[in-house]
């Protein structure tokens, strides 16, 4: 007759091993210690997703900090996976006992990857002896590969589990390698050499003026640095004039309500680059800082508003702005190898789940302007096309 759980003489031996005037304080410090121990796994996965994304391992979700330590955060998407990932494990083990073996699997592999780390760490690291790394990790690797392969046989009946992992592990992939793709694409200019045309196209009123003030959010640290998407969003097409062109960089600091910023000028009224510096505890509000900067300017007689040629500010004083948010796509053009087009196509899907640069930069939607760009990564070769005649 096969028990799910061992008995002894009908009582449970999991209570009997506490003398019985300690059985209901035994309860209540386990349960706590559960609640701790949940706590903790609900910390940890916040903080590893925090880092996931300082890493590019994570797609960008909201981070949300209730105290003024950095490490004390709370992310809404992360908490929901945890819930809904919770219900489900419920609902597919029904018991504890059903859940044993996939909980020593899920340990033995942490335990796996920690001896992992280790190797690398004291190998390129500390630049130990190869002989003695390989006699230490061999040590952890017996012992961890007998628990794996003792795991790996109980839970054959309930393997299903499994998906949740491969979901966390796929993302991860995803993500970090389809930045990898992304990244080499990236390019950077000196603004200086593009200067003369922008002042040019600032001057030329055959063109119809795009905005008065014109604002780029970049991810260049340099000051004199743009991507090159931002000279070709300027100038290809329809070029967009404006009085004045900036170029806004959102710098996180490690303190918590740092809350700076800088400005270059590289031509006076007319190229200016700003570098907002925000703790981490401050939500962004660029275009709120961005327009409390400009004010100040102003009243430092550092920039003159310019007024429109058209009239409109006997009406209407405030100064016209306009944010450009550049969107990659991919493009029709591209002809990708089998694993390079999985990578990119959940890349963009994931990306579509996670924040908007508007949302996360604090943008009003009524500023700002979403400029679709394709992303040609391999372009298509050797198209043949012949003319009928």
């Amino acid at each position: 007759m096969h028990l799910k759980e061992p008995m002894l003489n009908g009582r449970n031996p999991f209570f009997e091993m506490m003398p019985h005037w300690f059985l209901l304080p035994s309860i209540i410090i386990a349960t706590s210690a559960t609640i701790i121990a949940s706590q903790a796994l609900i910390s940890g996965s916040y903080t590893l997703i925090s880092e996931a994304m300082n890493l590019n391992f994570w797609p960008r979700v909201t981070v949300r900090q209730p105290s003024d330590i950095k490490g004390q955060i709370y992310i809404p998407s992360v908490n929901a996976i945890l819930w809904i990932g919770c219900v489900l494990m419920i609902l597919y083990f029904h018991s504890s006992s059903n859940m044993e073996a996939a909980y020593g699997f899920s340990i033995t592999v942490a335990m796996m990857m920690t001896t992992v780390l280790l190797n690398y760490y004291l190998l390129y690291r500390l630049k130990w002896n190869r002989w003695l790394v390989a006699l230490i990790i061999g040590v952890f690797a017996i012992i961890e590969i007998s628990f794996f392969i003792a795991n790996v046989a109980k839970i054959r009946e309930r393997w299903m589990f499994l998906f949740f992992e491969l979901f966390i592990f796929l993302t991860m992939y995803t993500w970090y390698y389809a930045r990898k793709i992304n990244n080499r694409l990236v390019r950077f200019s000196d603004l200086g050499k593009y200067t003369p045309q922008l002042i040019e196209l600032s001057k030329d009123d055959a063109i119809p003026k795009f905005s008065t003030h014109l604002i780029y959010l970049t991810k260049a640290n340099n000051r004199t640095q743009i991507e090159e998407k931002v000279i070709r969003s300027i100038f290809s097409k329809k070029p967009k004039r404006a009085d004045v062109y900036w170029f806004v960089h959102i710098d996180r600091t490690e303190e918590p309500y740092t809350l700076s910023y800088d400005v270059t000028e590289l031509v006076d009224d007319k190229i200016i680059k700003v570098t907002i510096h925000l703790g981490f505890r401050i939500q962004p509000k660029t275009e709120l800082y961005f327009k409390k900067i400009v004010l100040d300017l102003v009243a430092n007689k550092e920039l003159n508003l310019h007024i429109r040629p058209d009239g409109s500010t006997r009406y209407n004083k405030e100064p016209d702005f306009k944010f450009i948010v550049i969107e990659k796509f991919l493009s029709v053009e591209n002809e990708f190898a089998l694993r390079d087009g999985i990578l990119l196509k959940s890349y963009f899907m994931l990306k579509g789940l996670g924040q908007s640069d508007e949302k996360a930069f604090g943008l009003d939607k009524s500023d700002v302007v979403v400029e679709h760009v394709p992303l040609v990564y391999q372009s298509a070769q050797n198209i043949e096309l012949k003319r009928n005649h």
